[in-house]
């Protein structure tokens, strides 16, 4: 009758076994897009490395022997022959620069010379001549100058090239 309990029937529960577990996706690497953040790591981990704040206003002639972060204003020479200048979003720097490497993220207007590169970023804005073995200029960066790229064991007085003269007298 309607009243009566009906029983169903008992089912045992399914058990997997790892043979056959359903493999997990292949890890695809996401492609590299423009919000994907750069890690800045110029020099080994556990460098030292100074930093000009914010609030630092200074001029003068830097040199330093170690890497350098520019957060605040400087005006002047600055000079890390075997060291990383970072100019941060918030520097902004009035100098002649000599350097390993240089990065700007913020504003640089002088000229840059690094032994091994310039990096100028997104958010980054240069006015000046940019002398280097490598340059990167990201997209959306601001650059006004012209870049002299550098070879290594070149003399200098070579780098300069003129072009011959293909007019002739009289034409």
């Amino acid at each position: 009758m309607w009243w009566e309990k009906k029983t169903r029937p008992v089912v045992p529960p399914l058990s997997v076994s790892p043979q056959e577990a359903p493999l997990a996706p292949p890890e695809v690497e996401p492609a590299m897009s423009e919000l994907t953040p750069k890690v800045m790591t110029p020099t080994a981990p556990g460098t030292p490395r100074t930093l000009l704040g914010r609030t630092v206003v200074a001029q003068g002639q830097l040199t330093a022997n170690e890497d350098l972060l520019i957060e605040g204003q400087f005006q002047g020479n600055i000079t890390l022959d075997d060291h990383c200048l970072t100019v941060g979003t918030e520097g902004h720097v009035k100098a002649e620069v000599r350097a390993r490497q240089v990065v700007v993220l913020g504003s640089v207007t002088g000229n840059l010379a690094a032994r091994e590169k310039i990096e100028i970023r997104r958010t980054g804005h240069v006015v000046g001549d940019l002398q280097a073995a490598s340059v990167a200029i990201e997209e959306g960066a601001y650059f006004k100058g012209s870049i002299d790229i550098t070879r290594e064991g070149e003399p200098e007085n070579s780098r300069s090239v003129t072009a011959p003269n293909t007019l002739k007298p009289g034409v």
